[in-house]
């Protein structure tokens, strides 16, 4: 079925409004940023009088921070804005209308998409201020780097609010712990290498490893992998999959077994 822009786009302002009266979800979205970068400054001191190499490990810590940031957040923003339905009670009423399933996936997924866009906009000027750390100079791989870790939190975004749907809202937790379940695995930090064999074996199949290992490459001598990138654009295509059809199956049975009205009423 092709897809009605008027009623996303719709969406996309009714969630628009939401931040527009509410100071507290603005201030939300430059916290974290802010925040994280201070820290960073901190460890830099640290770093600087124990004798380290501080420029090679702000452009290690600081890259892995903001491309962390993209991941956590466009899944986190995938997911708060379906809680943003369910506290409001509003989830039932949107499904009453002609609005369909397709088409409340694709806003939810674009204005996570503009608010990461915000974010890490903030994130890499106050980079640039306050460390010198010209991220954007990285340049082609950069655009690979963030698609590829915003599809994979919009995968996993997608597969959480399905489980909060199938598990009801004792599982709202997920929606922001299910993606630090992956950071140990990403190796966002540290090299691939540092982890144990078997946990190297699941880190290869998770898309994110493979942005981590070429950011890390390209900051450390200048050169980009390609198969890297595309290991990371097979295994996102192929959750991304997974995660709609999921989705899917559990929204068609939970509205086929009359759970989604008991639920979320």
């Amino acid at each position: 079925m092709i897809m009605n822009w008027q009623r996303i786009t719709a969406l996309l302002y009714r969630y628009l409004l939401i931040y527009r009266r509410s100071i507290a979800r603005v201030a939300d979205i430059f916290i974290w940023p802010v925040s994280e970068l201070v820290m960073w400054g901190f460890i830099s001191a640290y770093l600087l009088r124990a004798g380290t190499n501080v420029p090679i490990f702000v452009g290690y810590f600081l890259g892995a921070l903001i491309l962390w940031d993209v991941f956590f957040r466009s899944q986190v923003g995938v997911t708060t804005n379906f809680l943003e339905d369910v506290w409001t009670k509003n989830f039932l009423n949107l499904f009453a209308s002609p609005l369909r399933v397709s088409e409340y996936l694709t806003a939810m997924l674009l204005f996570s998409f503009f608010r990461i866009v915000i974010g890490i906009g903030l994130m890499s000027l106050l980079a640039w201020w306050w460390y010198g750390f010209q991220f954007f100079t990285i340049g082609l791989p950069l655009v690979l780097f963030f698609a590829n870790l915003f599809i994979m939190g919009w995968s996993v975004g997608i597969f959480t609010v399905a489980l909060i749907i199938r598990l009801g809202q004792n599982a709202e937790i997920l929606a922001w712990t299910l993606a630090v379940f992956f950071q140990p695995l990403a190796a966002v930090y540290y090299p691939l290498a540092v982890l144990p064999s078997a946990a190297q074996v699941l880190a290869h199949l998770v898309p994110a490893s493979y942005v981590f290992e070429g950011m890390r490459q390209l900051v450390l001598d200048g050169t980009f992998d390609g198969s890297k990138m595309l290991w990371a654009v097979v295994l996102n295509a192929a959750y991304l999959t997974i995660s709609i059809l999921f989705f899917l199956f559990i929204f068609r049975n939970a509205k086929k077994s009359g759970r989604l009205v008991r639920t979320w009423q």
